[in-house]
């Protein structure tokens, strides 16, 4: 049995990330081994924080110790925690690395945690040159990066921008997990009417916070292709801005697509998130670049077939004509995609879902981070 600790957004925080770290605390323990989290209790300063809120309002997970410790933009608070962490002597330490800003905080506090000569650290590296670009992104990404052990990426391209900076420390490539932990799939009947929404029309989802890069002005201006209106498609979009929605709701009058679009753009919260894919008949992702996606271990998992631009991660994820359809990041390819999945039908992908779905375990993340470790 290993001491492991998890360094990284947990509950009360939400989002991607601490859904992911609690399910992934959640398999070690079930392997036998005592593995806590170390999460934040200043994550973002609010004046750089895009949405409403960075709380969730559902309960915090079952047998599961969270330690909210982490400021991260207080430098006594990163001595404090690091030499604390020290002092744990955890065999295992497993770091997320999502966004330059935390660089100095989690590097200055895994230096100390070094200086115990026993723990191993592991960074889960799920972007290293950033989606929005800022200033001190290299000297921040370069600090924290010199006090890991090894890494584990998601996608290739991450694993590519990350040598770029480490050119010999171990690193494996894992796919992302699927997210098992939203329920059980319900039918789409039962979905569509806890969401009200109409069961006989053809629904398209768009789903997760709102950036620049996942390329929703793109899906919009595809929305608008007379094929697609005739067709009577209707997109949902399920998920928070993270930028001003201004830019969306003129491109929607501009574009007369209002009457296509159901609108549910407040967070998302845990319970809720089994509804909206469920009641999807595809999911898309429109991406303008992209490393990997936590949205496409949610289609595997409710086995929603889904199109998704040629970029970054993706079409590794989706295998084009089986599980989704691989278009490019323009609106008239995204339109296609759209109508040739409507051709094929939601049943055609179904069989291969299944039978890919089995490869993103939590099982192979535990096992290629031990044996990076060994």
């Amino acid at each position: 049995m290993a001491k492991v600790i998890i360094i990284g957004p947990a509950h009360p925080l939400r989002g991607g990330l601490a859904t992911f770290n609690q399910r992934l605390a959640k398999e070690f323990n079930d392997e036998g081994h005592d593995c806590s989290i170390y999460s934040f209790s200043l994550q973002y300063p609010s004046f750089i924080f895009p949405g409403t809120t960075q709380y969730t309002k559902e309960p915090a997970p079952e047998n599961l110790t969270i330690h909210t410790v982490i400021n991260s933009i207080n430098p006594f608070n990163w001595i404090k925690v690091g030499n604390r962490l020290k002092k744990e002597k955890a065999d295992l330490i497993i770091v997320r690395f999502w966004l330059p800003l935390m660089g100095p905080a989690l590097g200055t506090i895994l230096r100390r945690v070094g200086k115990n000569k026993h723990t191993k650290i592991v960074c889960i590296a799920d972007n290293i040159i950033p989606h929005e670009k800022r200033f001190g992104d290299k000297p921040f990404t370069k600090y924290f990066l010199k006090s890991c052990d090894a890494f584990i990426t998601m996608s290739e391209k991450v694993m590519s921008d990350l040598r770029l900076f480490e050119k010999t420390k171990p690193v494996q490539l894992v796919s992302h997990p699927l997210y098992d932990n939203f329920g059980a799939i319900v039918s789409k009947e039962e979905a569509r009417e806890k969401l009200k929404i109409n069961s006989e029309e053809s629904i398209i989802l768009f789903f997760g916070f709102i950036r620049k890069y996942k390329g929703l002005d793109l899906l919009f201006e595809a929305m608008a292709d007379d094929r697609i209106k005739k067709a009577g498609i209707k997109l949902l979009v399920a998920g928070e801005f993270y930028e001003d929605a201004k830019q969306y709701t003129e491109q929607i009058e501009q574009s007369g697509i209002k009457d296509q679009l159901i609108l549910r753009t407040d967070f998302i919260q845990d319970s809720e998130v089994k509804y909206y894919l469920c009641a999807a008949d595809v999911v898309i992702q429109p991406y303008r670049n992209a490393t990997q996606s936590g949205v496409t271990p949610l289609a595997y998992h409710f086995e929603k077939p889904m199109v998704v631009t040629n970029v970054g991660g993706l079409p590794a994820l989706v295998p084009d004509g089986k599980v989704g359809l691989v278009v490019e990041p323009n609106p008239a390819a995204i339109a296609d995609g759209i109508l040739k999945f409507y051709q094929l039908g939601e049943n055609y992908f179904i069989p291969h879902l299944r039978s890919e779905k089995e490869k993103y375990s939590w099982a192979n993340l535990v096992k290629a981070i031990q044996h990076l470790v060994e």
